[in-house]
């Protein structure tokens, strides 16, 4: 049975393994899924069953081309959404051990480490000082 399934596959864009834009598909229908248990709306099954279909589509389709040029169009329009998370999470994690200013004349962001007192800050950018505290 595997063997058949295989040579099924052979030829089609899912053979190498999913890509973004089919987990995106499973991950949003799974969603849907579970918010039309409680909502119980008709529109939101048709969306889960309308996702699935076209994730098998694209699974079992043989034209790799297309399936390649709808994985890029998709990853370029969520790049700049994927890339101010990364930002965020880095903030995040750098506010464990730095404060995070602003430069007040152009807006710069400046990394000082924590529990040094209040300290003389240089803009790298313009060069204007202030005083923070750290």
């Amino acid at each position: 049975m595997r063997e058949r399934f295989y040579r099924f596959m052979q030829g089609r864009y899912g053979a190498n393994g999913a890509d973004e834009l089919y987990r995106f598909q499973l991950i949003t229908a799974l969603i849907l899924l579970v918010v039309n248990l409680f909502v119980k709306k008709n529109f939101l099954a048709l969306l889960e069953y309308a996702l699935l279909i076209w994730a098998l589509f694209r699974l079992f389709s043989r034209n790799y081309q297309a399936r390649y040029r709808e994985n890029q169009k998709f990853l370029d329009m969520t790049a700049g959404i994927c890339h101010r998370l990364e930002e965020s999470r880095k903030l995040h994690e750098e506010r464990k051990y730095h404060r995070i200013y602003k430069c007040p004349k152009c807006g710069q962001k400046i990394r000082i480490p924590k529990g040094k007192g209040r300290v003389m800050v240089r803009c790298p950018k313009c060069r204007c000082e202030f005083q923070r505290r750290s």
